[in-house]
């Protein structure tokens, strides 16, 4: 058995039978609706975690407790760079959304209390984490981001589009990355990172933030803007001359991560617990309840 293994067999099974045991007992967010309960039928990598509960599994939930939140309060970096992920509640002006919701019953699971540090995009989401600013974060996987992060299974599967003007003669993504055309990206985003490798004639300009992406488009007369779909359709109804192409041109991963250097046994742990909350019916009801559409949940990975 090599040391990941023995890492799932110690800290997975605890993880997920605690986070169903919580989620029957008391879900975390009473205003949501039923769908956020556990359903009837338990898929089989959760419902074997219940032939280990015990006193073994509070001891491991006290160890990755202390893993996770060192410092005794379990910091989560929330990107509201990403409006699938999180936004900012216009009534209390505080962070909602999915992944506030996921770190919320994270630390509930882990009996620690919570920190929010909520940031304007993706890159400055990778720096907390990677700078020992946050103790978890929400991104899109990419292979960059992996070298010091340890993602999970996504959580959620969006779209990453293109957007031009009615009167732009692209028609298709095979048409943007040609020699004088400018594609607007997030700076540090899923598809800024994803575009860098792609994009070999159109030139990228970078903005700060993901939300300004489209306003920068249209002040510098630039040829293409890319970004998530949900972000481009909200641009594109408040701003008229505006379509999004036919065609994604990339599917952007969701995940929950941790630093690497917490080790294999967080890794695992924090995995178990994003399947786990797929399986519940707990991210589709969180999804459901911010009315955020067009995102799919991926199905339980059984691997």
């Amino acid at each position: 058995m090599t040391r990941t293994h023995r890492a799932f067999a110690k800290f997975v099974w605890p993880a997920c039978l605690l986070t169903l045991v919580a989620l029957r007992a008391a879900p975390a967010y009473p205003q949501a609706s039923a769908t956020l309960d556990t359903p009837a039928h338990t898929p089989l990598s959760c419902a074997v975690a219940a032939s280990g509960a015990g006193t073994k599994d509070e001891q491991a939930n006290k160890a990755m407790a202390a893993l996770f939140a060192p410092t005794g309060t379990l910091r989560a970096s929330i990107n509201l760079g990403n409006p699938v992920l999180a936004s900012l509640d216009p009534s209390t002006g505080k962070a909602v959304g999915v992944s506030v919701d996921l770190a919320t019953e994270f630390a509930r699971q882990l009996g620690v209390p919570l920190e929010l540090v909520v940031v304007k995009s993706a890159g400055q989401s990778v720096i907390n984490v990677d700078h020992d600013q946050a103790d978890i974060g929400f991104f899109a996987v990419d292979p960059k981001r992996g070298e010091e992060i340890a993602f999970t299974k996504p959580y959620v599967q969006i779209e990453g589009f293109y957007l031009v003007r009615d009167a732009s003669p692209i028609k298709s993504n095979e048409q943007v990355d040609q020699a004088g055309n400018t594609v607007a990206v997030g700076k540090g985003s899923a598809y800024d990172l994803f575009l860098t490798r792609e994009l070999h004639h159109a030139k990228i300009v970078r903005v700060n933030t993901s939300p300004a992406v489209v306003q920068a488009f249209l002040d510098q007369n630039l040829t293409v803007a890319a970004g998530v779909r949900q972000q481009l359709e909200e641009n594109a109804r408040q701003t008229s001359g505006l379509r999004i192409l036919d065609q994604r041109f990339m599917v952007i991963r969701q995940a929950m991560g941790v630093p690497k250097n917490r080790g294999n046994a967080a890794a695992a742990y924090l995995t178990s617990f994003v399947e786990c909350m797929k399986a519940s019916g707990f991210v589709a009801g969180s999804l459901a309840r911010h009315n955020i559409k067009g995102a799919e949940v991926p199905a339980m990975d059984h691997s």
